[in-house]
């Protein structure tokens, strides 16, 4: 019944330039300044992820919005989820005309998934066969699925971050998210839950096991051949703890612990790695903003700044790992405090569209000028992305 009033909502809405057309821009709220006092901050009773998905429908289509990636494809999840809540059918419009530019009616798709990057979006094509039933998402899903059968990994199992010469042996805390919440999904979506839920607990734990260290924090990367240009000789690690990296692998940990049986083997393993994790962060959160900063545990650099999108991240997989009972509930206060720390960087521009600011570009394993030398971009998808999926989880809490 649900996926037949979802086929006609679908229908009825004109998928592609239709639907489009009449998208309107983000209303700015009343109290908003005028352009020329400069952009009005936000208020705690908007509904910012409205406001968010609208401004971002109205400044791309589905044509426009970019290829098959996974910054598209974790910014339309998130829309995802605030489709979920409002059952607003434009926001699923969107997202099945951009999976069909690259999906044929036959359920081919022209990837090879050859890195764990291009697998991220997968989970639209779980979605998509989710909401509408349609078997050619399946077919598109499981060519992801029978590429993990040969897809290259370390001696103990962890998938590489791409089967590529530059990238060979080499896990990166990224690619935790890349592939273990579709793997979750699909497995719950195509009843191949015995392998996929062993499959992503496998995976984050041989993740968690290389790149956490003392401190409960992670390093961006390691290369079990310690031949990379940025590897320890010793241990084969990246020299720091990128923030978005450490909040891929956070959002990865919550997703699959939310999948994963209560008596899943590895379960204990992946609870510690996040309680260690979880109070190093709120160790290395800044007390002045409530983010955290884009290289995590030198924030008395100067030069080091406090970056958006991981701070959504931090903020989501902290509040939603008390609420399940993974973490301690205190850590929703300090959940609640890097949620304020990010509205903060939220503003309604003079077109009443949102700008969202302060996230870094897509980044390589680096050392710590390059990581706080990255470009601070205004609504890159990697921070609209994480922001719906945090102020999804903490919306209703107030933040005044």
């Amino acid at each position: 019944m649900r996926r037949r009033r979802l086929r006609a909502a679908l229908t009825a809405t004109a998928l592609a330039t239709a639907v489009l057309a009449a998208l309107p821009a983000a209303v700015p709220p009343a109290s908003a300044a005028p352009a020329t006092l400069g952009p009005a901050r936000p208020a705690a009773a908007r509904d910012w992820s409205r406001a968010v998905t609208d401004s971002t429908m109205a400044r791309y289509t589905p044509a426009t919005i970019g290829g098959w990636s996974y910054p598209v494809g974790l910014y339309l999840y998130g829309q995802y989820l605030v489709y979920r809540r409002t059952h607003d059918p434009r926001l699923l419009s969107y997202i099945k005309a951009y999976v069909d530019r690259f999906v044929s009616a036959d359920g081919g798709i022209a990837q090879s998934f050859d890195s764990l990057d291009s697998m991220q979006a997968g989970r639209l094509l779980v979605i998509l066969h989710h909401e509408t039933g349609q078997d050619r998402y399946r077919k598109a899903a499981q060519k992801i699925r029978d590429r993990l059968r040969t897809y290259p990994r370390t001696s103990d199992g962890g998938f590489w971050h791409a089967d590529t010469s530059s990238r060979a042996h080499q896990l990166w805390a990224d690619g935790a998210y890349m592939v273990n919440p579709f793997l979750v999904e699909y497995g719950k979506e195509f009843a191949d839950s015995a392998y996929t839920d062993e499959e992503a607990a496998r995976q984050l734990a041989v993740y968690g096991g290389h790149l956490q260290v003392a401190n409960g924090l992670l390093r961006h990367a390691y290369d079990e051949s310690k031949s990379a240009s940025w590897a320890d000789p010793a241990t084969g690690l990246a020299p720091e703890h990128w923030c978005r990296a450490v909040g891929w692998y956070a959002m990865a940990l919550t997703d699959v612990l939310d999948a994963i049986p209560a008596d899943q083997p590895r379960r204990p393993q992946l609870l510690h790695i996040f309680g260690a994790l979880a109070s190093a962060l709120e160790k290395y959160q800044d007390p002045a903003s409530g983010r955290w900063f884009q290289v995590v545990d030198k924030g008395g650099r100067s030069d080091n700044w406090t970056e958006t999108s991981c701070s959504s991240m931090f903020t989501y997989a902290l509040d939603r790992g008390a609420r399940q009972g993974y973490l301690d509930r205190h850590f929703e206060a300090v959940a609640r405090r890097g949620y304020q720390g990010v509205l903060a960087r939220l503003s309604v521009g003079g077109d009443g569209r949102t700008d969202l600011s302060d996230i870094s570009v897509g980044t390589n394993v680096g050392d710590y000028a390059y990581y706080v030398g990255r470009t601070r971009a205004v609504n890159d998808f990697h921070g609209l992305g994480a922001f719906l999926i945090m102020n999804e989880q903490l919306r209703g809490d107030s933040v005044s």
